[in-house]
């Protein structure tokens, strides 16, 4: 007689947590279950990764390596823990890793396929990092400032692009920032105020010289 196998619950994958889907896979081994998880987060995650390493192969990489540490790691999943920053955590290690073992350490190119990221130019660069102009008319002025964004984070220290790339671009809180990078919330504080006042320093810099 074959054993029982275990239930999964019959309510609707998309009705339940990320939390309750890890705690049923780490349990059940359903593969339906993690691939769940995977279409919740594939897109947001690889647009991370795409942007942290601002490389499409590398990113891909980080990307596999990702989800197959969720797979591997998913019995130390602490349930008291959110599953966001404990994926986002996973993935900016993976991130290190393949920028490691490809001998980069800075972002090096810019996010070309990122269409929803135009910038308008007469905003500060604060709002630059996460505003939209639908005017077709600006797409010239709107490429031009987001290579300035692009390029002006990546000449940040990595501890100052990591709460940039996390908190702008990818929307998560201080306290979930923190938790991603095992660090106080205050330290995400001032490393997020550190940045803001390097790139307004540079945003006047470079468009007095543009100006005279």
């Amino acid at each position: 007689m074959n054993a029982p196998t275990k239930e999964v619950s019959s309510i609707p994958q998309s009705d339940v947590s990320d939390e309750s889907l890890i705690a049923q896979y780490r349990e059940t081994a359903d593969r339906g279950l993690f691939e769940t998880l995977m279409h919740r987060y594939e897109r947001e995650i690889y647009s991370y990764l795409r942007r942290y390493i601002g490389n499409a192969e590398m990113a891909e990489d980080a990307f596999q390596g990702t989800f197959l540490q969720v797979h591997l790691k998913c019995h130390q999943f602490d349930p008291a823990r959110r599953f966001r920053p404990w994926l986002y955590a996973i993935a900016t290690n993976q991130a290190i890793d393949v920028q490691r073992r490809n001998k980069r350490h800075r972002m090096v190119s810019l996010d070309r396929s990122s269409v929803g990221e135009k910038e308008d130019r007469n905003n500060g660069w604060s709002e630059k990092l996460v505003g939209d102009s639908p005017d077709p008319f600006r797409s010239a002025a709107d490429e031009e400032n987001s290579r300035w964004v692009h390029d002006s984070v990546a000449m940040l220290g990595e501890s100052m692009q990591q709460v940039i790339q996390l908190v702008y671009y990818q929307g998560l809180k201080y306290r979930e920032a923190a938790e991603v990078l095992g660090i106080p919330v205050g330290t995400v504080k001032s490393r997020l105020h550190a940045a803001v006042q390097r790139l307004g320093l540079h945003w006047d810099e470079s468009h007095q010289s543009a100006d005279s």
